[in-house]
């Protein structure tokens, strides 16, 4: 029996095509139609595997969650040193998959990885003494943070226009070299804000968790 020219679909093979495209073109490029394209394959067939669209976005979202690194709750020290380094891995996986980060807006519904993120991030709370619906909102407010800041990649920034700010916005005078430091200035933002965030909750942690 001759051997098929191309290899036997796969849910696994599908989403890693699908995470492929949408890294290259953006989400709007994801279509049933072209994904068969580039798998070679007719569009039916993908239906075998995934019966709408919204599961495979389903698939491709957490096949991005699964790069997160969890590893730091294993066994914690500290939650304030776990959460700092499970949020560098989860924006870092965010910023390598810019593209997915509008459909966690639908929050982790029933896929996996983003359970097991949800699930290791408020137990870590929970096991250092904070009450259960302080962990819930704290692990939202965290979400929403890095979430938040992964949006970068979608705004537009300044104008490269130097003219445009020199009268009526003198505060701005530098704002056309922003572009040249896009990079930069968007890590600088994240660890700024990032420690804000955990000197805020480790003030709140010994005021109310831990007094004394």
């Amino acid at each position: 029996m001759a051997r098929p020219r191309t290899p036997l679909l796969s849910r696994d093979r599908i989403v890693t095509a699908a995470l492929a495209l949408a890294d290259a073109e953006g989400l709007d490029a994801l279509s049933t139609r072209r994904l068969a394209t580039e798998l070679s394959v007719s569009g039916p067939s993908l239906y075998n595997h995934f019966a709408t669209k919204d599961e495979l976005l389903d698939a491709v979202v957490d096949t991005v969650m699964g790069e997160v690194d969890l590893s730091m709750f294993d066994a914690p020290d500290d939650w304030r040193t776990a959460l700092r380094d499970w949020a560098r891995s989860y924006r870092a996986a965010l910023a390598a998959h810019p593209s997915i980060v509008p459909v966690l807006a639908q929050g982790p519904g029933r896929r996996p990885n983003a359970l097991r993120l949800a699930d290791a991030v408020f137990g870590c709370l929970v096991d250092a003494g904070w009450p259960r619906g302080q962990a819930t909102r704290i692990g939202a407010l965290m979400r929403y943070f890095v979430t938040g800041s992964a949006l970068a990649s979608f705004a537009a920034g300044f104008p490269g226009d130097a003219g445009l700010y020199a009268e009526e916005y003198p505060h701005l005078g530098e704002a056309h070299l922003v572009a040249e430091h896009r990079s930069s200035i968007d890590e600088g933002a994240f660890e700024t804000g990032l420690e804000a965030l955990l000197d805020g909750l480790d003030l709140r942690y010994r005021r109310t968790v831990s007094p004394g």
